[in-house]
This record gives C-alpha cells, structure tokens and sequence, in this order.
C-alpha cells in the first residue's frame, strides 16, 4: 500500500458530470441532486486502510448534515481485475454490510476518476449549489484514531459553505492509497 495524496482540483471548477451505476440498482448523474445545497463526492474503496477508516466518518457526516441540504456520493473507480475486493459485487456486499446512507456508484471506465483528477481513496470533493468546487482535500487529522481527531477539516468546510462563508483556511490534501488505474 502506497501512500499517495491528492493533487488538488482547483477551487471554482465545476463538477465533472457523470452517469455511474449505484449498489442500489440506480444510475446516479450530478442531475440525481437538484436539491443538494452541497454536494461531496467522495472517491473510495473496499479495500484500502485509509478508505474503510473513512467509512463511520463518512456515514456520520451523511446523516448529520442530510437534513441542512447536504448530499455525499461515494465513487469506486479501482480496477477490479487486479483487486478483486473493488469489484461491483463485492460494493454491493460492503454498502449493505456497512448500512451505507448514501449512494455509492461503480466508474469502472475511471472516466470519471480521471475527469475529476482523484488520485487516492478516499479523495473528497465539496461542490457548492451551483456545482463549483469549494474543497478538495482531507475528511480530518486522523485517519487511524477517530477518538483523537483534532481537525475536522470537511465538517470545518460544509459549515461555512453552508453559512455563507468562504472556505479559506489551511488546505491540507486527502491521503490514502492510490486508485488502482488500469
């Protein structure tokens, strides 16, 4: 496992549009979140230390900004050929498994993985209403021990956006293990 970071899509980018299938027997397109005042798109995997440390974070962060008009959709993009644990039927067993509260959706092209830049899972994109990139960067300090997370770097980002306030502190980028390109 090799620890990569992310490469930082410039803030004010628009969202890269997609059209991936869901866990859920969906497709899902940045059209399926007409209401979402946020929206996080989170590039992520079954199989990664960094990305199954995220899972209870990204859960939590769902259900507790759901109701301010936030929407998180996480985006598999490993090849599933040399990792067999990311492949879409081994999603599907994991969303269930874990409860997940948002859809997870399956680039098995990773057109989408490369229209967005994403370089490592979990790699977090923040979308403001008008699908403009507001942060890309990290969940918080402390992917090993949740109990001992001093920064909260994205629940940091969806208060002020959703406040009204600029995102203008210290960007730190995602960290994890890199997405297994084909």
């Amino acid at each position: 496992m090799a620890l990569m970071h992310s490469k930082g899509m410039p803030v004010g980018n628009p969202a890269p549009a997609f059209s991936l299938p869901g866990v859920d027997g969906d497709t899902w397109s940045l059209d399926s979140f007409p209401d979402a005042q946020l929206l996080v798109v989170v590039f992520t995997c079954n199989h990664c230390p960094y990305a199954i440390a995220s899972e209870d974070r990204l859960l939590e962060i769902q259900a507790d900004y759901e109701s301010r008009g936030v929407r998180l959709v996480a985006i598999s993009s490993n090849d599933a050929e040399k990792y067999r644990a990311d492949s879409f039927d081994e999603m599907k067993k994991r969303a269930a498994d874990k409860g997940f509260n948002f859809p997870y959706l399956y680039d098995e092209s990773q057109e989408v993985a490369r229209a967005y830049d994403a370089a490592c899972t979990p790699d977090v994109f923040v979308f403001d209403r008008d699908r403009k990139l507001v942060y890309n960067g990290r969940i918080d300090d402390n992917w090993q021990q949740p109990d001992q997370v001093t920064r909260r770097d994205l629940r940091s980002v969806l208060d002020a956006a959703l406040e009204g306030h600029a995102v203008d502190f210290e960007h730190v980028p995602s960290m994890g293990c890199s997405i297994k390109w084909k």
